[in-house]
């Protein structure tokens, strides 16, 4: 099987976030990351664009009455790069932690003009 999409971190902040889970936790991420990577078509369930922002989506995992939020976003088509990540304790995604994304997003792109 071929892989369809790259995933890579943006700086730290996954990593920081990830290192925090409960290892069943890390092991269901890599599982959906691992669809993502490879299925053409990513189920919503999976990863779902963020209303009312340009390119933010964020993917969605749930274990047990748990439910986890990652953040990340796609470059050149075939790259999603991952954010900042939180557990999610309300229906909606907090206003907070979209704004932390739509920044790092805003940074990356930045970064990369400038080379």
């Amino acid at each position: 099987m071929e892989k369809i999409r790259t995933i890579v971190a943006y700086k730290d902040y996954f990593e920081e976030f990830l290192v925090k889970q409960p290892v069943k936790v890390q092991n269901k991420i890599y599982k959906i990351f691992e669809i993502i990577e490879y299925q053409q078509h990513i189920p919503i369930k999976y990863i779902e664009h963020i209303k009312g922002t340009e390119g933010l989506y964020e993917t969605k995992f749930s274990l047990g009455s748990n439910t986890w939020r990652v953040f990340c976003f796609f470059d050149e088509g075939r790259l999603v790069i991952l954010l900042n990540g939180f557990q999610k304790k309300t229906q909606k995604t907090p206003q907070m932690e979209i704004s932390i994304a739509l920044k790092l997003k805003e940074e990356y792109f930045e970064e990369k003009k400038k080379g």
